[in-house]
């Protein structure tokens, strides 16, 4: 059984529609390890740098969006929409 990439690229902006979609599978990966560097108190830019391939310096306002948009995706993937709490669970 393959799992979604360790490290993919992603978008500007994550999405935003009410329902999981394939660039949330995809990026499963990606929102574990945004919200366990929120949880550790790591610097938004350091994570853009690391995490989203995306360099603050550079483009700052593309990392802080795309940042913030991924963040609030990967918060509401496991609050609303259940991706990362398995099949079934309620």
């Amino acid at each position: 059984m393959k799992g979604p990439p360790v490290d993919p690229d992603v978008a500007d902006m994550a999405p935003n529609e009410p329902t999981l979609t394939a660039y949330d599978e995809q990026h499963v990966v990606t929102y574990i390890r945004l919200l366990q560097a929120e949880a550790e108190g790591a610097d938004w830019r350091e994570v853009a740098r690391i995490v989203l391939h995306i360099d603050p310096e550079r483009e700052p306002d593309r990392a802080r969006n795309a940042y913030q948009s991924h963040r609030a995706r990967a918060k509401w993937v496991t609050e609303q929409g259940r991706l990362l709490r398995g099949v079934g669970s309620k």
